[in-house]
């Protein structure tokens, strides 16, 4: 009820300001800590990584690496913060973040606003220790040589963190969506991989890509990613698409998640599972909002699934009850673990 009461409090307010307020809320230990929710049927391995359940929280939300240790005890399998940058930079200017409840849904044109690696990194050196935390890699929006920007943020924090994802799919960083291509992709991947490997301990590096990419680009991504020593992808970040929406504020510039996102970005992820047929995990994103479409992810071909706007409207408690009633539908299908379930209805997607 305090949730509820919580969630109705902040739809009124401005939405970059209820942002803020949650994490001060976080940071203050006045938000519920069920602590990491696992069974041994939620349990699962992906890139050499144990996750209590495979649930995560997708980066976005917590940017600068504030609130670790109560989203670690927040129900979540597994963590990703950020995107961070070589340097702080401020973004683009506010309005930046809207909310469409209509169509449960966000848009945001934030431009990786950050503290910067250094004060990151700080804050991850502290970190907890109870569920795997990855920090999303970003490029500053002057740099002169955004792939190298990339590798500067993994050799800073990678002593720190679990796993890394290289993040080219943001549509709010001019341009950044070119680094998608194959030459582009494989250039810097090829750079991010040579700092890994200085890494006193290489940690996994995935690949978020955008949910616009047509066949052709799909099928270059895969192919970059099987060569290049990548641990995974991430499927996917933020549409530009607007069909079918009905908010005001349908037309705003940036990127647009939750729910509309959904179909669109399981149809990725399962092209992209069909593509690597198997030898890359998949973690998907897009329109997480409940056990069910957790467990449509997973059975189109995610290894592990992400969430970030569905607690928009769902409230923090949203993991811990997603993780407890996909352990119900595991049991009710009579799969021992999360891998028996993995792809099993790729092919419905395709």
């Amino acid at each position: 009820m305090l949730e509820r009461l919580g969630l109705a409090l902040m739809h009124r307010m401005d939405p970059e300001r209820a942002h803020t307020l949650a994490i001060t809320a976080l940071k203050s230990g006045l938000t519920a800590h069920p602590g990491p929710v696992t069974s041994p049927r939620l349990q699962t391995e992906i890139a050499g990584l144990t996750l209590p359940n495979p649930i995560g929280l997708a980066a976005g939300f917590d940017k600068n690496a504030e609130a670790l240790q109560p989203l670690a005890q927040a129900g979540f399998g597994f963590l990703e913060v950020g995107a961070a940058t070589p340097r702080p930079q401020p973004g683009n200017p506010r309005p930046r973040l809207f909310r469409l409840s209509e169509d449960q849904a966000a848009i945001n044109r934030f431009g990786f606003n950050n503290e910067g690696m250094e004060v990151i990194a700080a804050r991850l050196a502290a970190r907890p220790r109870t569920v795997p935390i990855g920090l999303n890699l970003g490029a500053n929006k002057d740099s002169a040589d955004r792939a190298a920007d990339f590798a500067a943020v993994l050799t800073h924090c990678g002593p720190h963190i679990d796993f890394a994802t290289v993040n080219v799919s943001s549509p709010n960083t001019e341009r950044l969506r070119d680094l998608q291509g194959k030459a582009a992709l494989s250039a810097l991947l090829a750079g991010v991989m040579e700092a890994r490997a200085a890494l006193i301990t290489p940690v996994p590096v995935f690949l978020k890509i955008a949910p616009d990419l047509s066949n052709a680009e799909l099928e270059d991504v895969a192919e970059v990613a099987l060569t290049s020593g990548l641990s995974g992808i991430i499927a996917t970040n933020t549409t530009l698409d607007r069909t079918g929406l009905q908010s005001r504020h349908r037309e705003e510039k940036g990127g647009l998640s939750g729910q509309p996102l959904f179909e669109r970005s399981t149809r990725v992820l399962a092209r992209l599972s069909d593509l690597t047929q198997g030898q890359l995990p998949l973690i998907g994103v897009g329109g997480v909002a409940s056990a069910q479409q957790a467990y449509a992810k997973i059975k189109a071909g995610a290894s592990a699934v992400q969430l970030y706007t569905g607690l928009v409207y769902g409230g923090l408690s949203l993991a811990a009850r997603i993780a407890h009633d996909l352990d119900h539908l595991l049991t009710q299908d009579g799969h021992a673990n999360i891998a028996a379930a993995i792809g099993t209805d790729c092919n419905s997607w395709l």
